[in-house]
């Protein structure tokens, strides 16, 4: 048989698609049986999410459904994404299994810290939003109402402002995994990368204009948290230079 034979060759690629096929399913099927737990829990999830803005609501002022069907499908919608989200480490665990055996030791090395760091990164994303920025925007918007508007929310409209801003925070604390597999691949060199250090600043903060809500408040804690990443990235980095060279 000829070593050119196509055969040969789409033997091991129609290997890869079955391989990805069956982890696929897989990853379908956890997100499937953990949101089978979350969905008889969809509107106590909801109302947890919704506590940040409920608390700066005037008193006796309630959040409304302006959709006939969104009181039902909304907090099954929210209970969908957190399964989603709650499935992270599984489906960067099942990518981690699909390309770990096409890679060097030195590379296995590398990238399972990584995964494992992303992962934390975005739920610590995830949580400073919550926590941190949510009250702060929240208290802002509501106090800035004119005087005799009442701040009634919708809550399917709610749910897809509040799910902007998780991935706009979760996508932005991954900002060091960024630096460091910059530096790693060789695209760039952590002295180059802090050449560029008043564009990445500007960057973040017009990162935040576009991501979240038009006042400052939320833009900067948007920003900076970005700018403070990036300067641990880039630290990291330099010692991940270091530790080769050595």
């Amino acid at each position: 048989m000829s070593q050119n034979d196509p055969t040969t060759d789409e033997q091991p690629f129609v290997s890869h698609l079955v391989e990805l096929s069956n982890r696929l399913k897989r990853v379908v099927a956890f997100v499937f049986v953990v949101f089978l737990c979350a969905a008889p829990f969809a509107n106590d999830i909801y109302t947890f999410l919704s506590g940040p803005l409920l608390m700066h609501m005037p008193e006796n002022s309630t959040m409304i459904a302006t959709d006939v069907a969104s009181p039902f499908f909304t907090p099954f919608k929210l209970a969908l994404v957190a399964s989603i989200f709650a499935s992270v480490p599984v489906i960067l665990y099942h990518f981690w299994a699909f390309v770990a055996p096409g890679l060097y030791s030195h590379e296995k090395r590398m990238i399972l810290p990584l995964i494992v760091a992303s992962t934390g990164l975005f739920y610590m994303g995830v949580a400073f939003a919550y926590f941190v920025v949510f009250p702060l925007v929240f208290g802002f918007l509501t106090a800035a109402a004119p005087e005799g508007v009442a701040v009634m929310t919708d809550i399917t409209k709610y749910l897809d402002f509040v799910l902007t801003l998780f991935f706009a925070f979760g996508l932005s604390f991954e900002v060091p995994i960024f630096t460091i597999v910059l530096v790693w691949t060789g695209i760039a060199t952590p002295q180059s990368l802090a050449e560029k250090r008043p564009y990445v600043i500007v960057g973040a903060f017009i990162f935040g204009m576009f991501l979240t809500p038009p006042d400052a408040i939320s833009q900067t804690l948007l920003a900076v948290p970005i700018w403070l990443l990036f300067e641990a990235g880039l630290l990291f980095s330099r010692l991940f230079v270091r530790k080769n060279e050595a």
